[in-house]
């Protein structure tokens, strides 16, 4: 029935609309993805003021009537994400992922593990923002979290790349390579349309779904652009999405 809804939400995505509106992407816990209007919010004299920028975690009062798009008639901070916001790398990151979860979860159905996870890694980038020395010195990297936080969201979303046994045959030795076709790594036998998969690749994305978001394993440069691309074509074959690409943009 229509009328008030009151939810969390992260802000997706802000659209300019008409003179002085903006179209709202949200993520919610309860209703998944959802479109809302927040009327007037560009004007000086707003009463939401800069509570409902990207990346925000917000408390928000909804009207739901008969269109597509709620109406925010109430918005309270929970989490700014201020200082990520002011890092141009932290800031293309959670771009980033807030476009990972759109296209993944694209669909207005309830997936509160994605939202939690949503809200763990923006957090998680603003407190790199905020102590990048110390992020630096605990071996924080900007792809490495990104291609964890993928990991960990196809986890959720029910579709993770079979990585404990071969995908095709079940064999548990000699893999040596990844087809997203067939879901996961693959042995010697059946690596026939699959590319070649280096050992520190298979490390890191075996590492990466176990540990937690925060503590994601390091991994040269070539073993991250390996797993990307797995996760990639799991990714297309799967769900039939097409991801933008994790690696973050220079200094």
């Amino acid at each position: 029935m229509p009328g008030p809804v009151k939810t969390e939400a992260v802000v997706l995505r802000s659209m300019r609309f008409g003179e002085a509106d903006r179209i709202l992407h949200l993520y919610t816990p309860g209703r998944g993805r959802v479109g809302a209007i927040a009327k007037g919010v560009r004007r000086a004299r707003s009463r939401f003021g800069g509570r409902l920028e990207p990346f925000g975690r917000v408390d928000l009062v909804l009207h739901e009537g008969r269109s597509d798009l709620l109406t925010v008639t109430g918005a309270q901070i929970l989490e700014p994400h201020r200082v990520l916001r002011e890092d141009g790398r932290a800031l293309d990151a959670a771009g980033r992922a807030c476009d990972a979860v759109a296209r993944l979860f694209e669909h207005a159905e309830p997936q509160p593990e994605v939202y939690r996870l949503l809200c763990h890694e923006l957090t998680i980038l603003d407190r790199a923002a905020a102590a990048p020395e110390k992020a630096a010195a605990a071996g924080f990297d900007h792809h490495a979290n990104q291609l964890a936080f993928r990991l960990k969201l196809l986890h959720a979303g029910g579709f993770a790349p079979q990585l404990t046994s071969c995908a095709q045959c079940g064999e548990v030795d000699h893999l040596s390579g990844f087809s997203g076709a067939a879901g996961g790594v693959v042995c010697s036998s059946c690596e026939a349309g699959a590319f070649p998969l280096a050992q520190d690749a298979y490390g890191f994305l075996a590492d990466a779904l176990a540990a937690p978001l925060a503590r994601a394993p390091q991994a040269p440069t070539r073993a991250l652009a390996q797993a990307e691309r797995a996760i990639g074509e799991t990714v297309e074959h799967h769900a039939g999405v097409h991801l933008r690409s994790a690696r973050p943009v220079a200094p």
